[in-house]
């Protein structure tokens, strides 16, 4: 019987929806107003925030090849999500006690404090919950691209929610977050995977599948050309997308006549994006099974390289807003074509690793390095010119990764499809790319 012909019960997307659309909720209220709230709350300059997003970052290094060993070995078990929830609890009452009396204190003692609690939450805490629910979803037959667009919703409605709360009370938006962890705890007690999951690649027994996860197993991905070049691109791309987002906020409230202005405005501008991200999030698993993996992801390149390139020609604030839209399709493209080019080309087995590692780790480390670079480089030539090198590096590795990265089309299946002998194959050894 083909997997993709059983009926599942519905709570299993509704639930798995729930999942992403409150992690997502607690992502975008907290990290779409920190660089304003650093600067307006915190006091921080362009150069101490991008330090505080280097801390962060550079921490999340630390968390990211753990936590993607040992979510393979855990399988389908929840412990390490439930660390990530246990943390997220206490968002408003570290805004609210902790975090400015120690930036006040020492820069240095604030943003590694800082970077330790959000980075777990947040950068190291991501990969987590995204490659749980990934699994989760392929196994019950589920596209991973339709339940992750509840976390485009719960961008559009946390932007716009938590424009208004910033407003009216900076701080409320981190109890905000606090409350919406407590429900995310709910969804998770809640949380099912359907027993066939070994149809799907993943071992339905969580000890079969920690088992197979040996020490070779692992090391056997760094020896493989892809993966560098998959690493590559994730740098070159996603993580100058990164830099490039933590400050624009402020960038964008130059346009304006005053800093609550702009915010307004942007807070209205990142929910349309949000809301349009999520309606192209239901069409873009169709429109990746079409195009490829590895076509969508330089696609992905290509459209990062317009917006930041745009926004440094920009003049007006409709160009800007404009511009800005275009991550309403660059989200959409990364998010589905990534899992779908890992689970294509690599050991199903070592997703969790592979995408912690070649995704959120390359990510992160760059993050690191781009993020202090950047910063000083909005103090001392501004952010035009700092935008215009930023563009560079993302159409040269989007160029570069052309030739390098493998082509997965002839190898991807549909989600239910891998037969019986395929999968065996698939997890024999890690395929040659």
């Amino acid at each position: 019987m083909k997997l993709n012909n059983i009926k599942l019960p519905k709570w299993n997307f509704w639930n798995f929806g729930g999942l992403f659309f409150f992690y997502f909720l607690i992502w975008a209220v907290v990290l779409a107003f920190l660089p304003i709230w650093l600067k307006e709350e915190a006091g921080l300059d362009a150069s101490h925030t991008g330090l505080v997003f280097s801390a962060i970052s550079l921490i999340a290094l630390c968390y990211q090849p753990f936590f993607g060993v040992i979510s393979d070995k855990l399988g389908f078990r929840k412990n390490l999500f439930w660390f990530v929830v246990i943390v997220a609890l206490f968002m408003g009452p570290f805004f609210t006690f902790l975090f400015i009396p120690l930036l006040q204190y020492n820069i240095w003692v604030g943003a590694i404090i800082g970077g330790i609690y959000l980075s777990a939450v947040f950068q190291g805490g991501v990969g987590v919950v995204e490659a749980y629910i990934e699994r989760a979803s392929r196994a019950s037959s589920i596209e991973y691209g339709r339940v992750r667009l509840f976390g485009s919703i719960a961008g559009a409605t946390a932007t716009l929610i938590g424009g208004m709360m910033y407003l009216y009370n900076p701080i409320s938006i981190f109890w905000f977050a606090s409350c919406s962890a407590a429900v995310l705890g709910i969804l998770l007690h809640t949380a099912k995977v359907d027993p066939s999951a070994s149809a799907a690649g993943v071992p339905a027994d969580s000890n079969e599948a920690s088992s197979e996860i040996t020490k070779e197993r692992v090391f056997s991905i760094f020896k493989l050309k892809n993966f560098w070049f998959l690493s590559l691109l994730i740098v070159g791309t996603a993580s100058v997308y990164d830099v490039f987002d933590q400050q624009f906020p402020n960038y964008y409230n130059q346009f304006f006549a005053s800093p609550s202005l702009g915010t307004q405005r942007f807070s209205e501008l990142v929910s349309l994006q949000t809301a349009i991200e999520a309606i192209l999030m239901i069409f873009m698993p169709f429109i990746i099974n079409k195009i490829g993996a590895k076509n969508g992801l330089l696609l992905f390149g290509l459209l990062t390289f317009v917006r930041i390139f745009g926004t440094a020609i920009a003049t007006d604030t409709v160009s800007l807003s404009l511009l800005r839209l275009i991550a309403a399709v660059e989200m959409p493209l990364l998010l589905v074509s990534i899992f779908k080019y890992i689970t294509s080309v690599f050991d199903i087995r070592l997703s969790a690793t592979i995408y912690l590692l070649a995704f959120n780790f390359a990510k992160q480390a760059a993050i690191v390095v781009f993020s202090s670079i950047a910063g000083n480089m909005y103090t001392s030539i501004g952010f035009q010119n700092t935008y215009y090198f930023l563009s560079a590096i993302v159409l040269l590795i989007t160029v570069i990764s052309i030739f390098g990265l493998s082509n997965d089309k002839n190898k991807r299946e549909p989600v239910g499809s891998v037969t019986p002998k395929q999968n065996k194959e698939r997890m024999v050894a890690v395929p040659k790319v």
